[in-house]
């Protein structure tokens, strides 16, 4: 039986406006730049420079000099601009001035092109090769084989057509491994080890003790039980000592210093802080960001079609895509203002609560502050404030800075003073770099510790914090 029904709902939902302003405070000074350049490639519309100030006679006189003669324009051409033939855009009235001049700048040969330039030292036949090329492939940026042997065996078959079985694919993989560096085209940390080892020479008492070790005795050593590994190998303490010495000097990642991933370790600083007299100033980084103003040209154009005679369907579109390039013009320098005016707000909010540490740089002078405090100063939704701190950074006297590592949470000391977790994470990591490795602090221990400097933090706290510095459990952190 059909029924009707009347339903009130409330929703809320994002504009593509919105969508792109979101986008847009996140973007760093250096995306937002290549940002702005993609829109003035794409917006004709959208031009660099400064509105000038003009006077109503000089901007009659403009408007006579430029009005357009739309009879003048060939409509069906300039909407079909995509449709060009290149031949068209192309001129002859070159000159020794029109040569480009760029830098030269050296490419430098990747992580696998180098293992791939030393395949022709294996001694292997053509069909090997091509496996020993896929294999080569399939090695990642730490020089490891992530991938089990039916993997790479159904992928040989499907994207190769190489057909192969798992004693020819592990010789295959083996001969790999002799390339340089030592331990490349292992699949585990223990294979790594087991393989820099053994090309070491054999002259040394503790190469061989490693070799053992790593073979068969890899659990006890990577659990640190030292007692047991001695009495299983037979060795001293001293020359334990030797072996463990030994085995921290190979290199667990040897793709890492030839990886074909080049990063970019340049920051640029959303925010220069400087003090002065006492007194903070903070300016945003606008760098090569250019001032926007949208086109004059467009706007006498969109004129012309209107005031004209004719109303074809042509002159219409026309008029629709030039409102439309105008409109994203004006909305998107809009959106620009806005982006600035947001992140002003944050960062002014962010220096008023951490007033203290921005005047002398010191990390014990930091303020519990979450992401709701500078919202609910600011009037901002989270969300919004959590962009800007997550992408943005501050040059400041003391170095460039996250804006996110500001944000901490809070705890109380025994004077019921709000202290900053980073505070008590920077005191944790203190005892334990000052402990003796010999008999490590236990989280138990440590949590007392910190009771004594006035801190009340529980063991399991410890446990936390401890995992977020990637600082182990005491049996791990244990040296001979």
């Amino acid at each position: 039986m059909l029924k009707q029904q009347l339903q009130i709902k409330l929703s809320q939902k994002l504009s593509p406006q919105q969508i792109k302003l979101m986008k847009l405070i996140q973007l760093s000074t250096l995306d937002l730049e290549q940002k702005i350049e993609t829109e003035m490639g794409e917006n004709p519309a959208l031009e660099s420079g400064v509105e000038p100030t003009r006077s109503e006679n000089h901007d009659t006189e403009l408007e006579e000099n430029n009005k357009i003669e739309t009879n003048e324009i060939d409509i069906d051409q300039y909407l079909s601009d995509d449709e060009i033939p290149s031949y068209r855009l192309y001129s002859n009235n070159y000159s020794s001035d029109n040569e480009e001049r760029n830098i030269p700048l050296s490419g430098g040969i990747s992580f696998h092109q180098t293992l791939l330039q030393q395949m022709g030292s294996l001694i292997l036949n053509e069909d090997e090769m091509l496996i020993a090329e896929f294999i080569i492939g399939s090695i990642d940026d730490s020089g490891y084989i992530r991938r089990s042997d039916d993997e790479l065996i159904d992928d040989l078959a499907f994207t190769q057509n190489i057909f192969t079985d798992k004693n020819k694919l592990d010789k295959i993989i083996r001969s790999v491994q002799t390339l340089d560096p030592p331990g490349v085209g292992a699949r585990s940390l223990q294979e790594c080890l087991q393989i820099q080892l053994e090309k070491k020479k054999k002259d040394r008492p503790e190469v061989i003790h490693a070799i053992k070790i790593i073979k068969d005795e890899f659990e006890h050593f990577s659990h640190k039980h030292y007692n047991k590994l001695q009495d299983r190998i037979g060795i001293s303490k001293e020359e334990l000592k030797k072996v463990l010495d030994l085995i921290s000097r190979l290199n667990p990642k040897p793709g890492g210093a030839l990886s074909s991933i080049v990063q970019n370790t340049q920051i640029v600083p959303d925010f220069i802080l400087t003090i002065e007299e006492g007194k903070i100033e903070v300016q945003l980084n606008r760098r090569n960001t250019p001032q926007l103003k949208v086109s004059n040209e467009y706007k006498e154009m969109l004129k012309g079609y209107q005031e004209g005679d004719k109303k074809s369907k042509n002159q219409q579109d026309a008029v629709q895509f030039i409102k439309q390039k105008l409109d994203a013009a004006k909305w998107f320098i809009d959106a620009i203002h806005q982006r600035h005016q947001t992140l002003t707000l944050t960062i002014n909010s962010i220096i008023s609560h951490q007033k203290d540490y921005f005047l002398t740089g010191d990390e014990r002078k930091l303020k519990p502050m979450i992401l709701k405090d500078i919202a609910d100063k600011v009037n901002m939704d989270i969300s919004t404030i959590s962009r800007v701190a997550n992408s943005k950074y501050i040059d400041t006297p003391y170095g460039i800075k996250l804006l996110k590592t500001f944000f901490s949470e809070g705890l109380k000391n025994e004077e019921g003073e709000d202290v900053s977790s980073i505070e008590i994470k920077n005191f944790l990591s203190q005892l334990i770099a000052e402990e003796n490795k010999k008999k490590p602090i236990t989280d138990e221990v440590l949590s007392k510790l910190m009771k004594e400097k006035g801190y009340i933090i529980a063991r399991r706290t410890i446990a936390k914090y401890r995992e977020q510095l990637d600082i182990p459990v005491a049996r791990l952190r244990k040296e001979l």
